[in-house]
């Protein structure tokens, strides 16, 4: 009845790890250089489907411009990194510094609030919401390389907790999108950015909360 039982610590080992193979660990430096060559690509991406806007392109940069695409960037760069180190869980680890970057962030939305308020319905006439849809739509499905590429990563490790895991990996993705589409949408409207761009980081991050859990659960 107990024929097939190892006898012996040494045998209940070797019984165990029989048929295993080594597997390369996960470096944090090939997470980040993975999550910026899906940023590259958005980027070409952008360039070549819908060309780069004339100001960017000669090298005049629009203050509202620099201050939006480098706060979706730091968002953008703080969450994947997260999600890096998460797919390799380890006692002591930190996972709290996006919260920053998304505080930060935030204050786009907010200053879009205050002055489209001052504004009035002018913020939100037929124009207006037709190209902020438009940005929402083309920045969101720029987005899908960031969460193919963070759940291909997610899925060789093992991330305690899908759900946040998910919901960064939607905040990476959102911030990488509208980043890239930054480049081409010629607004450099605070009420326009801080609604319709906001609005992708949004979306994704409640796509990212409720899809990517199920694809990555080990």
């Amino acid at each position: 009845m107990f024929r097939d039982t190892p006898r012996s610590a040494d045998d209940l080992i070797a019984h165990l790890v029989d048929g295993l193979e080594p597997v390369r660990p996960l470096r944090m430096s090939n997470g980040l250089a993975f999550a910026l060559a899906g940023v590259g690509v958005t980027l070409a991406t952008v360039a070549l489907l819908f060309g780069v806007r004339p100001d960017v392109a000669l090298g005049r940069f629009d203050p509202v411009f620099i201050l939006a695409t480098g706060l979706f960037l730091l968002l953008g760069l703080a969450s994947a990194v997260t999600v890096i180190m998460m797919s390799r869980p380890r006692v002591g680890s930190d996972h709290g510094g996006w919260i920053w970057a998304l505080a930060t962030t935030a204050l786009l939305p907010l200053a879009a609030a205050i002055i489209g308020i001052g504004r009035g319905t002018a913020s939100l006439s037929t124009t207006a919401v037709e190209q902020g849809l438009d940005c929402l739509m083309i920045g969101s499905g720029l987005s899908l390389l960031t969460f193919g590429s963070l759940i291909l990563w997610l899925r060789r490790g093992a991330p305690t907790s899908p759900e946040r895991a998910g919901l960064l990996t939607g905040i990476a993705a959102g911030s990488f999108g509208i980043f890239a589409f930054s480049f081409h949408c010629a607004y450099n409207d605070i009420v326009h950015i801080g609604l319709w761009h906001s609005a992708v980081v949004v979306v994704s991050a409640l796509v990212g909360r409720f899809a990517v859990p199920p694809l990555i659960r080990w």
